[in-house]
C-alpha cells in the first residue's frame, strides 16, 4: 500500500445507467503517469479511438486528481477534466480547476471519475461516501451554473458539498463551453462543458470526509513549511490587483503592458484601450482555495456605474476582462465585471466567446454584415447593452447567435469575406487572451498546444530556472525560444499532473525536485528528479501522439490567422512580427522534442525510450 491514492476509480454509464468502481491502476503505471492530467490523458488515449467524437456517447469525459490534491501541501486543490477537445475536434481537451471539487472527490473515496455513455433526460450525478446516484435533472435543465449549485446543493441536503455544473452554454453545445465548479472556479479553455451538455450530464456533486493518506506526514508537513515560506507572490494575477485598488485608481493598460507587454483589445486591433478598468473601485472579498496562500478568487460587490450592488463571483486570470471588455470596447470597470460574471453563469468562457464576438463587430464595422444579419442589432464598439444581448444570443444560438456559437473560426468562415484573417483563434478555439505578440515563447508555446491554454508557458513571460532559464528571456527574438518551450512543456506536464495549483509551481525555482520530494513524501516512493522529468517527457509524447492519430498536421501549428502575425502598432512588441520567424521556430522545436519535423509525429526512438512502444505502432505501423 502508498500514500496519496484513494486507490479507486469511479465510472459511470449515463446511457445503461451502470455505475461501477475500477481499482486504480498499479504503482508502475501511477509513477509513469503521476495523476491528473497524466492520468487522466492515458486513460482516454486508451479508450476514445480516431472517430468517436467530442459528442458521441462512447467519449470519456474524465475528472482526475493528483497525488498531492487534499494534502497538506500548499494550493493542493488541483483537478483535470481531460476528454476529446469540443472545440478544436481533433486534439486533447485539457481543462483545470481548483475550490473544494477535488478534494471533495478524493475524500468521497475516489481519485478519478470516468463519464460514458448519454442520458435520455437531463441528470445530475451525486456522489458521496455512502453510495452514487444518477437523479433526475429535468427541472435544472436551463438554469445558469450557480443557480444550478445552490439547487443541487438543495436537493441533495449537504451544503458542504461541492458542485460542478453547466449552464445553458454547454446545454446548447456552444463553442467555448465551460464547465463551472464552486461559483469562483472553472474548467474551460476547451469546451468540456459541450461534452457535458452532450452526454444530458447537468451537474456532479461530490462530498466525503475521508483523509488522503500519507506515508511520511513529518516531511510531508517540513515541505508544506518550506514551500510556503518561500512563496514570494508567484504569478498574482493583474486583476486581482486591479479589483483591490479598491484603494485607488489603476490603469490596467500599463499594469498588463509590464506584466504581459500589452492587452487584446478591439479584436487585436490595439494593444491597449484608453481608461480600460482604471475606474476599478469596488468591495473585493477575497475567495482563497483550501490551503492556498495565493487568493486569486475573490468576489466583488460593484460599487459605481449601472450594475452598483451586484455581487460578481470571479478568479485569477486577466484573460476573462479581456474577453468580456477590452475586446469588444468596453472600459467601465462595474460593466465588465459584470459580464464576466455573466459568462460565468451561463457558462461560457470569455476567451472563446470574446474572440467571437469581437470579430463579428468587426465585421459589422467593415460592412461584412449588416443588422440584417445579426437580428437588428448594430454591433458598435463599447455598447454593454448590445455586447450583453449577443452574448445571450450566442448562448441560447438565438438568430444571428447560432452563428456565433461556432466559434470564431467557424463563424469567420459563415460571415466570409476577409473575417477568417482577422478572426483570432487557435485550430479553431479562441484564443487565450492575452496578446501574446509580444511574448514569443509564450506565443510559441500556444501554437504548437492542444488548446487556446498554457500547455508550454516558454521562459520570457517568467523565468524557469529548472528549465535552463533562470532569467527572463528578451521576449520579441526568436533566439532561444524552442529550447525554452521544450523544457517548460514537459515541466508543464508535470505541475499539471501532481495534484497542485500552477501558481504555486510555475516556474519555482527547484520545484520540479521539490514536487518529486512531496510526491515520495505523501507515497512512499523514492521518486526521484530524473523519473518525474521522465513522466513528464511522457506524458508530453502521449499528448501530441493522441492529437496526431485524430488527424493534426504541422500546418496546424504554424498556419496562424494573419490578424495574430501583425506587428503590434503599441505596447512591448511594437513594431515586431513573429510571423518571419515561426514555421522555423516550430520545426527546431520539433527538432528538440524529438518529432518528426514533415508529419509532426514524435519518432519511434522517442517513444520506445519512453516505455510508449504501443503508441509508437499506434503512429507508425
Amino acid at each position: 500500500m502508498f500514500g496519496g491514492f484513494m486507490g479507486k476509480i469511479l465510472r459511470v454509464d449515463l446511457t445503461s445507467g451502470k455505475i461501477t468502481a475500477q481499482d486504480l491502476p498499479p504503482e508502475a503505471v501511477l509513477r509513469k503517469y503521476i495523476g491528473g492530467f497524466g492520468l487522466g490523458l492515458r486513460f482516454v488515449y486508451d479508450e476514445c479511438p480516431p472517430g468517436v467524437a467530442a459528442t458521441d456517447p462512447e467519449c470519456p469525459l474524465t475528472f482526475f486528481t493528483g497525488p498531492l490534491t487534499g494534502t497538506r501541501m500548499p494550493a493542493a486543490t488541483n483537478l483535470t477534466c481531460t476528454t476529446v477537445n469540443f472545440d478544436t475536434g481533433y486534439t486533447i481537451g485539457r481543462s483545470h480547476t481548483h475550490g473544494a471539487f477535488g478534494i471533495m472527490l478524493k475524500r468521497a473515496g475516489y481519485d478519478g471519475l470516468i463519464v460514458t455513455g448519454r442520458a435520455e433526460k437531463p441528470v445530475f450525478l451525486w456522489i458521496s461516501e455512502d453510495g452514487v446516484e444518477i437523479r433526475d435533472a429535468s427541472s435544472l435543465w436551463g438554469q445558469d451554473s450557480h443557480d444550478t449549485e445552490d439547487l443541487v446543493k438543495e436537493a441533495v441536503r449537504q451544503p458542504r458539498a461541492s458542485v460542478a455544473a453547466i449552464g445553458p452554454a454547454g446545454e446548447n453545445l456552444c463553442a467555448g463551453a465551460m464547465i463551472c465548479n464552486d461559483k469562483n472556479h472553472s474548467m474551460s479553455h476547451s469546451g468540456p462543458g459541450g461534452v457535458m451538455g452532450a452526454k444530458k450530464l447537468k451537474a456532479i456533486a461530490v462530498y466525503g470526509a475521508k483523509r488522503v493518506p500519507v506515508v511520511d506526514k513529518e516531511r510531508e508537513k517540513e515541505i508544506a513549511r518550506r514551500w510556503i515560506g518561500d512563496y514570494t507572490g508567484g504569478p498574482m494575477t493583474a486583476i486581482t490587483i486591479v479589483a483591490n485598488g479598491g484603494v485607488g485608481r489603476m490603469d490596467y493598460n500599463q499594469v498588463m503592458s509590464k506584466r504581459f507587454g500589452g492587452i487584446c483589445a478591439l479584436n487585436l486591433k490595439e494593444a491597449s484601450l484608453p481608461g480600460f478598468m482604471e475606474d476599478a473601485k469596488h468591495k473585493v472579498t477575497a475567495r482563497p482555495c483550501p490551503g492556498c496562500p495565493v487568493g486569486c478568487s475573490y468576489d466583488v460587490e460593484i460599487l459605481s456605474g449601472p450594475h452598483k450592488g451586484y455581487i460578481c463571483t470571479l478568479a485569477g486570470g486577466g484573460e476573462s476582462v479581456e474577453g468580456s471588455g477590452a475586446m469588444v470596447g468596453l472600459t467601465q470597470s462595474g460593466t465588465v465585471f459584470y459580464l464576466t460574471d455573466l459568462y460565468d453563469r451561463l457558462g461560457i468562457e470569455a476567451s472563446t466567446a470574446g474572440c467571437t464576438i469581437s470579430m463579428a463587430f468587426e465585421a459589422f464595422e467593415r460592412g461584412l454584415i449588416t443588422r440584417d444579419d445579426t437580428d437588428g442589432l448594430e454591433l458598435k464598439w463599447g455598447d454593454a447593452n448590445v455586447v450583453e444581448k449577443v452574448i445571450r444570443k450566442y448562448v441560447s444560438r438565438e438568430g444571428f447567435g447560432d452563428v456565433l456559437a461556432r466559434g470564431p473560426k467557424a463563424a469567420a468562415e459563415i460571415i466570409g469575406g476577409d473575417a477568417p484573417d482577422f478572426a483570432i483563434h487557435l485550430k479553431g478555439s479562441g484564443m487565450n487572451l492575452h496578446d501574446w505578440r509580444h511574448r514569443w515563447g509564450v506565443f510559441l508555446g500556444q501554437v504548437t498546444g492542444s488548446s487556446a491554454g498554457w500547455t508550454t508557458p516558454g521562459a520570457d513571460q517568467r523565468p524557469d530556472a529548472d528549465a535552463g532559464f533562470p532569467e527572463k528571456q528578451e521576449p520579441c527574438v526568436p533566439e532561444g525560444k524552442p529550447q525554452a518551450a521544450r523544457g517548460t512543456n514537459v515541466h508543464k506536464q508535470i505541475n499539471d499532473s501532481i495534484g497542485v495549483c500552477w501558481f504555486l509551481t510555475w516556474a519555482r525555482p527547484g520545484g520540479i525536485k521539490e514536487s518529486a520530494d512531496a510526491i515520495s513524501a505523501v507515497t512512499g516512493w523514492d521518486y526521484s528528479l530524473e523519473e518525474i522529468r521522465e513522466a513528464g517527457e511522457r506524458i508530453a509524447h502521449l499528448e501530441r501522439a493522441f492529437n496526431i492519430r485524430r488527424g493534426l498536421k504541422p500546418e496546424d501549428d504554424y498556419t496562424v490567422p494573419p490578424r495574430m502575425l501583425e506587428p503590434p502598432e503599441d505596447g512591448a512588441g511594437k513594431g515586431k512580427s513573429i510571423g518571419p520567424y515561426l514555421k522555423g521556430m516550430i520545426n527546431e522545436y520539433y527538432r528538440l522534442m524529438g518529432w518528426d519535423e514533415k508529419t509532426g509525429k514524435p519518432w519511434r526512438s522517442t517513444l520506445n525510450r519512453l516505455g510508449l512502444e504501443d503508441v509508437a505502432k499506434d503512429l507508425w505501423d
